[in-house]
């Protein structure tokens, strides 16, 4: 990402800077990519939580989108989208009755089930408000989460049907790079592992008499592959609309792909062997251990143009840089731009973020940063 000395004086830092051209290659290549396999698109917002974004992954062609809070959907609904799956267990009357209330009001709302008790208080609210509420049960193919055990599926799949206030049309999960309960690099492989589960358990409930015509899948490193397998009718990637560090080493980006920067102004220089960035554990996430398999990361993000430069430690306002060499070169006032590693929790650690569309740079907010209801 290239930014003029315009831009960066436009910029109020630390934040978030998005390329939005870069947003829209990346947009239209994985819905071609999908669409070549006969597969539908339903993009989790839980990377952008902006409703600018995914009515753009809408007008490429996605077939709706995916949160994992009802407050991101209520805020998805707020900003015009209208076809919205909740791919998480909805448990707590306040959660339930907020789902039941959205369901009023856009056009459809899909709601993810995967134990009997979710399913019985979600059917008991919704026949309280007279309505029927569209779920899909939640299998658990190897990533250890939320999920129902495929040997208990068909069970689970039986009572969640005979339930007046749900209408069960679907199983999805979240498998990610797993192949048989382990990490692998094979995207492939993970895929079609993926595929062969879920069409496991969509035989295992249709051989029990209930019927699904929706399975959904896939994510950001294994989502082309899983849609190429037939077996899906959905895939859920979130995170290959910015992309980012993390998918370049599994397989699905390279580093010019990445539509995201952290800009950041150095603002104290007190030794030749460190300087202090403006940003700390407050700015960039630190979900991703360093120096730890799979990928041995060096520092919280990477340094662009200064591959000798690290980010290296971090408190709550200050970033400390350190250089290779010893001596980092840098001064007070200078505005460095840095690639994050996993952008998803970046991006919901910053009230805004700025736009590059071309010569211009827009401020714009992060509509559902923290919505974690």
């Amino acid at each position: 990402m290239r930014l003029t000395e315009e831009q960066l004086e436009a910029l109020e830092t630390p934040c978030i800077v998005i390329d939005v051209n870069q947003v829209r290659q990346n947009v239209r290549a994985m819905q071609a990519a999908v669409g070549e396999a006969g597969c539908a698109l339903r993009p989790h917002i839980k990377t952008h939580k902006m409703a600018y974004f995914a009515r753009m992954q809408l007008e490429a062609g996605a077939s709706g989108i995916t949160c994992a809070k009802v407050s991101e959907a209520e805020v998805m609904a707020d900003g015009g989208i209208g076809d919205i799956f909740i791919a998480y267990p909805q448990i707590g009357s306040f959660r339930i009755m907020r789902c039941v209330e959205l369901a009023k009001r856009v056009k459809r709302l899909i709601v993810g089930v995967d134990t009997r008790e979710g399913a019985v208080r979600l059917n008991e609210e919704a026949m309280r408000s007279g309505t029927v509420i569209e779920v899909r049960l939640e299998i658990d193919t190897g990533a250890g989460r939320t999920g129902v055990p495929l040997s208990d599926a068909a069970a689970l799949a039986e009572e969640i049907a005979g339930m007046d206030g749900l209408r069960l049309t679907g199983i999805y999960t979240f498998k990610g790079l797993i192949y048989k309960g382990k990490t692998t690099d094979d995207n492939a492989l993970a895929a079609a592992e993926e595929g062969e589960l879920l069409e496991q358990a969509a035989n295992a409930l249709a051989e029990a008499g209930v019927n699904v015509t929706e399975i959904s899948g896939g994510s950001s490193p294994t989502g082309v592959e899983a849609a190429r397998t037939g077996k899906l009718t959905e895939v859920r990637p979130g995170t290959y609309i910015f992309k980012d560090q993390l998918l370049c080493c599994e397989h699905v980006a390279e580093p010019e792909e990445i539509a995201v920067r952290f800009a950041v102004t150095v603002v104290s220089t007190p030794h030749d062997s460190y300087a202090v960035i403006d940003g700390g554990s407050k700015t960039f996430p630190s979900d991703i251990a360093l120096n730890t398999p799979p990928f041995y990361y060096k520092g919280y993000a990477a340094v662009e143009g200064r591959p000798d430069l690290t980010l290296s430690r971090m408190n709550e306002e200050h970033g400390i840089v350190t250089a290779a060499g010893g001596k980092t070169g840098l001064k007070v006032g200078d505005t460095l731009l840095l690639v994050p590693i996993h952008v998803c929790t970046a991006v919901n650690m910053h009230n805004y973020i700025y736009l590059l569309d071309g010569e211009n740079i827009e401020k714009m907010k992060v509509d559902a940063r923290g919505m974690v209801v």
